[in-house]
Order: C-alpha cells, then structure tokens, then sequence
C-alpha cells in the first residue's frame, strides 16, 4: 500500500464539493437576513454556512484530499462570503456601511498586491488570517443571531464585528508585506511544487 499523496491536482475532492457548497448556501443566507431580517431559519442557515469552512479543511486533512485548487478556492469562497454576508447585514441595517467598504477595500488591495503570490502558490494563508476570518464568520453569526432572537447584544456584537474588521486590515497589510517579501526571497528556489 502506497503513502498517500498530500497534494491532488485534480479539483474533484470531497473537501472543495463542501467549498462550493459554502457558495451555494450563501444566496438563501443573504436573501433571508435581507428579507425581513434575521429570523431562525437565517440563522441556522448562516451557522451552516460559517461551519463548512471549518469542515472543508478538517476533510482535506483526514481524508489526504487537498489540492491546488482547494487551497485556492476556499480563501476566495472566504472573502465572497463575508463580502456577502457584510453586505446583507449592512443593507438589513444592522451594520454600518463603513465596515463594509473596509473590508472590500482590504481585499481589493490584497487582490491587487498579493494575489500572484497566493496563485503562484508563494504565500500561504497564515494563522492571522485564520483567527481574522472565524473572529468575523463568529460576529455576523452572533449579529445574526442577537438581532433574531436578542436585540439588546446587537451593540455589544457590532463591537465584535469591528475589532474583525480591524484585524482584517492588518492581515491585508501583513499578506501585503509577505508578498512583497517573497518573490525576492524564492528567486533562487524555482517554481513551487505543483504535486
């Protein structure tokens, strides 16, 4: 019996068919936090939602399923997804639009500076983005949440939701940084491993 192989070229895993899911949930989640607010259903829906980017890596790992093109597909389902999300509590009216424009001026700066790095397969996504994306999923599930079922906690959440936002524009900064950093010091190593 063969090692198994930790990296797969191929797209078709179990870990990014959980991936697109993500993307798929994330149309019925906008409508009904911007249809009348938050309600259960929302919320359960958003808990989902959030949770598969935990499930998607956990599989990938157990089940020796990742690949290129997951590693790059799952920070993009990411960024759509809070995109997303933002947006509809913005519009519900349970989020300042200021946190919104940060956030997509974050990622447009990433985009722009950092995103051959990532594709090139030179910069990987760190444990400060990790703790940036679950601290902001965690706020809009919770803002999500408060506003269904607790509207007093909607302030103290948005508080939460602003220190993501803020966390988010130094991991925009820091990716930023690294990116700059890496091609100078992978010039002499050739291309990344593309097994």
């Amino acid at each position: 019996m063969t090692a198994p192989v930790p990296h797969r070229s191929d797209w078709a895993t179990i870990p990014n068919a959980v991936t697109l899911l993500r993307l798929v949930l994330l149309v019925p989640v906008c409508v009904l936090l911007v249809d009348g607010g938050p309600d259960t259903l929302a919320v359960l829906l958003l808990l989902v939602w959030a949770s598969t980017d935990w499930v998607d890596g956990l599989l990938a790992r157990a089940l020796h399923q990742t690949s290129r093109i997951g590693a790059i597909l799952d920070p993009i389902a990411d960024r759509i997804g809070v995109i997303g999300i933002v947006l509809s509590l913005a519009v519900a009216g349970l989020l300042p639009w200021a946190a919104l424009v940060l956030i997509v001026l974050a990622d447009a700066v990433m985009a722009a500076l950092a995103s051959s790095a990532a594709l090139g397969g030179r910069l990987h996504v760190s444990w400060l983005g990790k703790i940036r994306t679950a601290l902001i999923m965690a706020s809009v599930l919770l803002l999500a949440a408060a506003a269904a079922w607790a509207p007093g906690a909607v302030p103290a959440v948005q508080v939460m939701l602003w220190i993501g936002v803020g966390l988010h524009l130094v991991t925009a900064a820091d990716y930023v940084i690294r990116a700059r950093r890496v091609p100078a010091a992978a010039a002499g190593e050739g291309p990344p491993s593309r097994r």
